[in-house]
């Protein structure tokens, strides 16, 4: 099978997220997209981000009704630091013979040179860069330059016509104000029902 990995926080899944799962699964002919909420990613030590388990319930609502979505929690159940290149290595030998494509928007692909064990990740997977709208593309040969065999495995995709952000989203709850339209609407009545990014909810 073609397994692609969306790594993210999801805090929350939104619309943006969706397009670029659909996007990525049709234009590589992935076999699934499975979402990865993350735990505590290393680079967000400092961030707030919601409990674990309304960001795992508000993925599972979103891909309940579409077989080419699935849910992968290795990094939810990991205590500490999360690192993409030990989320490959604890998943490459459970599906031996599968092509791994791990998906990341191309603000945090800018960074990719600093992730820890970049060249590993490229071994395990194809790095796929989603670009979004307003950020530049990623600069394939200058990541080469910094990461051996990134030329062959990296692959970037034009973005999804949605331009909308977690951030922003959170913003807009805080305010008050609607966000229809911006994530399904199970999700915006999970966020409503709990309470979520109008007063301290978020916590690790």
């Amino acid at each position: 099978m073609r397994l692609g990995l969306f790594g993210g926080t999801f805090d929350p899944v939104h619309n943006g997220h969706i397009a670029i799962a659909s996007r990525i699964r049709d234009r590589l002919h992935l076999d699934q997209v499975w979402f990865l909420p993350a735990g505590q990613p290393w680079m967000r030590r400092s961030e707030p981000i919601s409990e674990r388990i309304h960001r795992r319930t508000m993925v599972e609502l979103i891909i309940r009704n579409d077989s080419g979505f699935a849910l992968c929690d290795v990094e939810l159940n990991r205590p500490g630091d999360t690192y993409t290149v030990e989320t490959l290595e604890q998943l490459y030998p459970t599906r031996p013979g599968d092509d791994w494509f791990f998906i990341v928007g191309s603000d945090a692909a800018a960074g990719f040179a600093r992730w820890k064990q970049p060249a590993r990740i490229l071994e395990l997977a194809t790095l796929v860069v989603a670009a979004r709208p307003g950020y530049h593309l990623v600069d394939v040969d200058a990541l080469a330059d910094a990461v051996p065999g990134a030329r062959m495995r990296v692959v970037v995709v034009e973005p999804a016509l949605v331009d909308v952000s977690a951030s922003h989203i959170r913003q807009m709850v805080g305010e008050g104000a609607s966000i229809a339209g911006l994530v399904p609407q199970e999700v915006a009545e999970y966020i409503e029902a709990h309470g979520l990014y109008k007063s301290k909810t978020r916590s690790e």
